[in-house]
């Protein structure tokens, strides 16, 4: 994406677009890191002369480097199946009461602190030197200094949300070596220059700064929404409908843990108070099961199927894995004593209006845990571009719902 800003002005326009497909090696999900970063590369000579570039991703998952800074191994898909069970094994030495008052992280089975325990006793994680989550990973390969965004690293379950800083404390108790993480930067902060090697790759003229960036794509989605005051709540959606607030402070009440509510750090020392929501990754599932058919017509057949004929919980860890999606939902409706989906259209419905009950759900709880009202709801991300989820999450609601921006 290439970005026109000045007074009064931010222009955005797509250079480039490329595919981000998980790979299963073994038993084992891996992200391509080596093609994502060869689509980094191709993006920037698409893009031509830059002014600065900035990077932004998913959060929670890492490369492993050794001492010379060669990566070890793709890095594993959060959906991969290695955190089974971790999360009672770390409660065990760090119960889950303390460890949101100290990070302030719902629970994810997958969250970086989870997977980090998985790793202990490999031989992999023992060869690395530094971790370095996937967008400072893609950053370190741009300009050879290694760094850690603040807002990617509050995913990781190991930063105070109060202070800004790693939770010293935890890792020291899960034998987590904090060390192997390089320092922390926040957006705005130098990240370097394009290398030599980058420049004679891409045909751009240096020197071309690199500058941290909200490089978990939600804190930068967020900073993007469009309001102007703040009673508003926002929904990240895309594979994930991320629902909440923006504050001024962190919620570490046993309330707002019990609820499963997150403390993520934003820009200008804001906090996302949000939970995770399955999101679009149902419907992403389902077409990929289906052979990948038009969306248009499915969407204008459910805009006309019965409404809540049958719904699931959207927040239900019961669909993080992929495969069989359809035949999961259907599952689920009947275990709750629902009629299952009769077609591809209702299926897209079940999937609609559950996400835009889970929205409303997420919404009511964050207002009433945090004691901050709202009067609008802004959906920006890809979910936007989806008017049958807008308009039934507004009319879930309650509340007018702004679409957009997409990107």
């Amino acid at each position: 994406m290439t970005v026109r800003a000045g007074p009064d002005v931010l222009d955005l326009t797509e250079a480039h677009r490329f595919p981000n497909r998980p790979v299963r090696t073994g038993d084992t999900l891996h992200w391509d890191v080596l093609s994502l970063y060869a689509g980094v590369l191709d993006g920037l000579r698409a893009a031509g002369q830059v002014t600065s570039v900035g990077i932004d991703s998913w959060a929670v998952d890492y490369g492993l480097l050794d001492a010379d800074g060669a990566l070890l191994g793709n890095p594993v898909h959060y959906r991969d199946s290695r955190t089974d069970g971790v999360a009672e094994q770390v409660w065990r030495t760090v119960p889950a009461a303390e460890l949101y008052a100290a990070t302030g992280l719902q629970h994810a089975p997958f969250n970086t602190l989870y997977q980090l325990v998985a790793a202990q006793g490999s031989r992999q994680l023992a060869s690395a030197e530094r971790v370095l989550l996937v967008p400072d990973l893609l950053t370190y390969w741009l300009t050879g200094r290694p760094g850690t965004e603040l807002t990617n690293a509050s995913t990781t379950q190991l930063i105070d949300p109060r202070t800004g800083d790693w939770a010293y404390g935890v890792a020291e108790r899960l034998g987590i070596d904090l060390g192997m993480f390089a320092p922390l930067r926040r957006p705005g902060d130098p990240a370097g220059e394009l290398l030599p090697h980058v420049l004679e790759e891409t045909g751009l003229t240096g020197p071309v700064p690199v500058t941290a960036v909200g490089s978990h794509d939600t804190a930068s989605a967020v900073a993007a929404v469009p309001a102007t005051a703040g009673r508003f709540a926002y929904i990240c959606t895309g594979t994930w409908s991320l629902a909440g607030l923006e504050l001024d402070a962190p919620v570490l009440s046993e309330a707002s843990r019990a609820a499963n509510f997150t403390n993520e750090l934003g820009i200008d020392g804001t906090v996302r108070y949000l939970r995770n929501i399955m999101g679009l990754w149902l419907l992403q599932e389902c077409l990929r099961a289906w052979g990948s058919p038009q969306l248009a017509p499915l969407l204008r057949d459910a805009g006309d199927a019965p409404p809540l004929r049958s719904v699931v919980d959207a927040g239900d860890v019961a669909f993080l894995a992929p495969g069989r999606m359809p035949e999961r939902i259907t599952a689920a409706c009947r275990a709750t004593g629902q009629p299952g989906p009769r077609t591809h259209a209702e299926t897209v419905r079940c999937i609609l209006d559950s996400l835009a009950l889970a929205h409303r759900r997420t919404i009511d709880a964050a207002v009433r845990l945090a004691g901050h009202p709202v009067d609008t709801v802004h959906i920006v991300g890809g979910g936007a571009r989806n008017a049958l989820l807008c308009q039934l999450t507004a009319d879930a609601c309650g509340l007018p719902v702004v679409a957009g921006p997409a990107e």
